[in-house]
């Protein structure tokens, strides 16, 4: 599809997400290797216990939660992620003095700002990742990843989305370089993997369109959504949840897979449809494990005649046999997995949006930046 030809900025944008992507890789990557120079500016963020404070609002808390589970498996950190707006009104110091790293779009959210200057206040490490280049929190924040998304004019986030997941992605590299959490070898097949990323992703732009395009006339009667994910897919079940919400005006609410039994369940009926993650990492033990007992989970669901679907690895038969409707991604490993995945909830939030006539780029009461909380 052409540029030119996107009847909505959303729409556009989500398809630019392979090129913001590139354009992020190309600001941190030289051919196979972690840029030195471009590192260089952050050496030092991370205390030396090893600990961090993730701060965020939004979307951008949704890609910390992501972030957690990268920085905690992948480098042995140990990792907190913290609404902004709580924490930026938390007087009592932290006594661990955790690394603060905030994320923003715009680096100007009021929220997230406000964190940032108080963990500076404090005397905490700060790290800032943001899309805007000369934003505040990239000006004051003592180390900064910008990223290469563009300007992003629909107020639902997506490729600054994509990009901050990158950004994360390629700071747990660098932090498992440094801390020799990971062999080189290791790291070099995850560049490889990542740079390829794209790539792939554009190849399943145009199925994913048709196929969410189906779904949101098909499921467009529907009052609520419940997102479920587990493990680093927890944090894409949130963020699916919150844009169905701002685009289209549907309740949706992202749990954990495993908690939809203490309580959620209740509100599962006809009106009430469920989007369950479930693809794996067949080469991590502990992804099987969490992908089997998500595929239980369905089969509990599809006795109790739910209607669910579900986001599943490309061929992944068993998956799309106890689901309603099923999404393929191509497979990648477990902690890139986020990347793609999120991209078929962006589209489905945006046909949903249309089914119910709403202005997919202005959502009501939204802004682009928070400026003012």
């Amino acid at each position: 599809m052409s540029m030119t030809d996107f009847p909505h900025a959303m729409l556009r944008e989500i398809y630019e997400q392979p090129d913001a992507i590139r354009r992020t890789l190309d600001l941190y990557l030289e051919g196979p290797s972690l840029k030195e120079d471009a590192f260089a500016q952050i050496t030092g963020w991370l205390n030396e216990r090893g600990e961090v404070l993730i701060a965020a609002s939004g979307s951008s808390r949704h890609a910390g939660l992501a972030a957690e589970i990268l920085l905690e498996d992948l480098c042995g950190l140990a990792v907190d992620v913290e609404y902004a707006s709580e924490y930026a009104t938390r007087r009592a110091a932290n006594p661990r003095r955790p690394s603060v790293v905030v994320i923003s779009q715009s680096g100007e959210t009021s929220d997230t700002l406000a964190a940032l200057r108080r963990a500076r206040a404090s005397g905490e490490l700060t790290l800032a990742i943001a899309n805007v280049y000369g934003s505040t929190m990239l000006r004051e924040a003592a180390a900064a990843m910008p990223l290469g998304a563009g300007p992003e004019l629909a107020i639902p986030a997506t490729k600054s989305f994509t990009c901050q997941l990158t950004a994360l992605y390629l700071l747990a590299l660098y932090e498992a370089q440094r801390l020799n959490t990971l062999a080189a070898r290791e790291i070099e097949a995850r560049i490889a993997e990542l740079t390829a990323l794209p790539a792939s992703i554009a190849q399943q732009l145009d199925g994913w369109q048709a196929q969410t395009a189906r779904l949101a006339r098909k499921y467009a009667g529907a009052t609520t959504f419940l997102y479920l994910g587990r493990g680093v897919h927890y944090a894409i079940a949130r963020e699916g949840a919150l844009k169905l919400k701002e685009a289209s005006y549907i309740e949706a609410e992202g749990y954990p897979s495993g908690e939809l039994k203490h309580g959620p369940n209740a509100l599962v009926s006809e009106q009430v449809p469920l989007v369950v993650l479930a693809s794996v990492d067949h080469h991590l033990e502990d992804s099987v494990a969490r992908y089997e007992k998500t595929l239980q989970l369905l089969d509990d669901l599809r006795r109790q005649h739910a209607r669910v679907i579900a986001v599943a690895n490309a061929g992944d038969a068993e998956a799309a046999s106890l689901a309603s409707d099923c999404i393929f991604v191509e497979p990648a490993s477990e902690h890139l997995l986020p990347i793609p995945e999120v991209i078929p909830l962006q589209m489905f939030s945006y046909f949903m949006a249309l089914e119910r006539g709403v202005d997919v780029d202005r959502p009501r009461n939204l802004k682009k930046a928070v400026i003012e909380a």
